[in-house]
């Protein structure tokens, strides 16, 4: 299936660059280090996700705020010799059903954390990150085209628009008002994804956290779904790097 390429809104280096949220010391660190709480508002999960970039390394650990190692990864063989410059992972995320929040806040304590590894030459690296408890309060007040959104995919009634499509939301000004703790919320900036499901078509905007709604004009992704339904998700990450997320559908004639 032909992969469809969709224009993406450019955001400047600054907003970028400002993702590693690292607190400067004496020690050499890695290019990037950073941990966050995503959460699906929608279905009610949360997890824990992180990213190292640097120079090649062989060895990597990441210690909590009470120093108890919580991730250990070591290259070997061949790849030991190659070495590793980039690692992104995220955690399970089973429901509040699953795992009570209280629970999963304390398996994951705020705090400072350290990202230690070692390079190929034999290198040390060393990056201090705050994990923050505040958890944006996720993207509402959703509109398709001033279309109210509905609740989720599941609904019965799904609203029924026309291309070119714009989404648009309430700002996020507040933390979530029951999840985490109270704080204030700077947006570092919106994401907007729409996709069609079981299909590589997929459209991803990265929006400045001073717009709250988007546009997708291409008119030739609304003809790709044989049904008309597509699904989109409205993520909001602040400038702690925690994420909230919207998802629902909405029907193109």
């Amino acid at each position: 299936m032909k992969q469809v390429t969709l224009p993406l809104y450019l955001v400047t280096a600054g907003i970028i660059l400002a993702s590693t949220h690292t607190i400067a010391g004496d020690d050499v660190p890695f290019d990037e280090a950073e941990l966050f709480f995503e959460l699906n508002d929608t279905d009610g999960d949360l997890g824990i996700h992180g990213k190292v970039d640097g120079d090649e390394w062989k060895r990597l650990q990441i210690e909590d705020p009470y120093d108890r190692r919580m991730m250990s990864v070591r290259a070997n063989g061949r790849l030991k010799r190659q070495g590793i410059t980039e690692l992104f992972f995220e955690s399970a995320e089973p429901t509040f059903d699953e795992l009570d929040p209280t629970d999963f806040f304390n398996r994951f304590p705020e705090g400072i954390y350290e990202i230690e590894g070692i390079t190929l030459d034999g290198e040390e690296r060393e990056n201090e990150v705050f994990l923050s408890h505040v958890i944006p309060a996720a993207p509402n007040n959703v509109t398709i085209n001033g279309v109210p959104a509905a609740e989720d995919c599941d609904a019965d009634l799904l609203p029924v628009v026309t291309a070119p499509v714009t989404l648009a939301w309430a700002p996020v000004v507040d933390s979530h008002a029951w999840l985490g703790k109270g704080g204030n919320v700077e947006v570092r900036y919106y994401e907007v994804v729409i996709e069609i499901d079981d299909t590589d078509y997929k459209s991803t905007s990265i929006i400045p956290g001073d717009l709250t709604q988007w546009t997708v004009s291409d008119m030739n992704f609304f003809t790709l779904s044989e049904e008309g339904e597509y699904k989109f998700e409205i993520l909001v990450r602040a400038e702690s790097g925690n994420k909230s997320a919207v998802e629902s559908c909405f029907i193109v004639e």
